[in-house]
């Protein structure tokens, strides 16, 4: 992400736990620019909303983030719209891409759009959406998916990469003969849609045909843990990592689950319950069970894979 909208409710207290969650994932995949949206400013007195307002300050001060804008927004009567389009073209530049390496794209949706009673002639491959991290693809595109889906060989379960390609690019209802970075693709294949349907594929990471990395099954990481668990009402201190702990870990668009092998100081190798694609430098998440839900309580970075 280049970017992001912080939107926080008027008519609540500030933060919300929701709200200090979000803010902590903005920290760990290093997003530094920031406009903050107070909407529903329409449902509040001026005296209440400029007690939230003073609240958000509050919340900022003495983050990354103090400096960012606050609009007062009304999504629902389209109030001050402009004035956001304003803030994200001055206070989020968009950046040099990188389009000469090959393309690379994190899978966060995928789909079938063949509808109950399509005659076998008319059906047409899953789509794949997401964002392409760089690079550019085109229509006709030979491409791979990977680690692909999950297959059972005997008393084992494997993971087998996909091959495919493009057939249609789509931003939005718009079709393009091309897609470069920013902004969310849709990207039609010759694919089974059993294989797409219901968010399949989501987690996997798509690539011209022999460019994506190999997934991995186990990974060494940098971290550093919060004082307090994010997202949650109380004030819950985080504990540290123990050997043979399960935590998650998401690193792009992939969740997997990881058992702490070895812990040394600052560094951690874990083994994951699935491959997933990653690499050095590559940020993730650390999130623990608190509570009885999973919470954030950290982040790192892959130095070895």
């Amino acid at each position: 992400m280049d970017g992001a909208l912080l939107v926080i409710a008027a008519n609540e207290p500030c933060p919300h736990p929701q709200t200090r969650e979000h803010f902590a994932a903005l920290n760990i995949i290093g997003v530094r620019d920031v406009v903050v949206i107070q909407n529903k400013v329409d449902v509040v007195s001026k005296d209440e909303a400029m007690k939230n307002y003073e609240q958000i300050r509050n919340f900022l001060k003495g983050t990354w983030a103090e400096g960012a804008p606050i609009i007062p927004v009304s999504a629902l009567h389209k109030v001050n719209i402009d004035a956001v389009i304003m803030a994200i073209e001055k206070f989020i530049p968009t950046p040099e891409r990188d389009l000469a390496s090959p393309p690379l794209m994190f899978i966060v949706r995928s789909f079938e759009v063949n509808k109950p009673g399509t005659p076998p002639n008319e059906l047409v491959g899953g789509v794949v959406g997401g964002s392409l991290l760089r690079g550019v693809l085109r229509e006709g595109d030979e491409i791979e998916i990977k680690p692909g889906v999950r297959v059972v060989r005997g008393s084992r379960e494997v993971y087998e990469p996909l091959t495919s390609e493009v057939v249609s690019i789509r931003f939005g209802v718009r079709r393009y003969e091309e897609a470069k970075p920013g902004g969310l693709v849709a990207v039609g294949t010759k694919l089974d849609p059993s294989l797409t349907k219901a968010d399949r594929l989501v987690g996997n990471v798509l690539g011209k045909l022999g460019t994506v990395p190999d997934p991995v099954g186990s990974i060494t990481v940098e971290y550093q843990l919060m004082e307090r668990v994010i997202g949650t009402k109380e004030l819950v201190k985080v504990q540290p990592l123990s050997p043979g702990e399960r935590i998650m870990i998401t690193a792009g668009a992939a969740v997997t689950l990881g058992i702490v092998t070895r812990l040394r100081k600052g560094l951690m190798e874990l083994r994951l319950r699935r491959p997933i694609v990653v690499w050095r430098g590559m940020r993730v998440a650390i999130s623990r069970q608190v509570l009885g839900r999973w919470r954030l309580v950290g982040w790192g970075k892959i130095i070895n894979v």
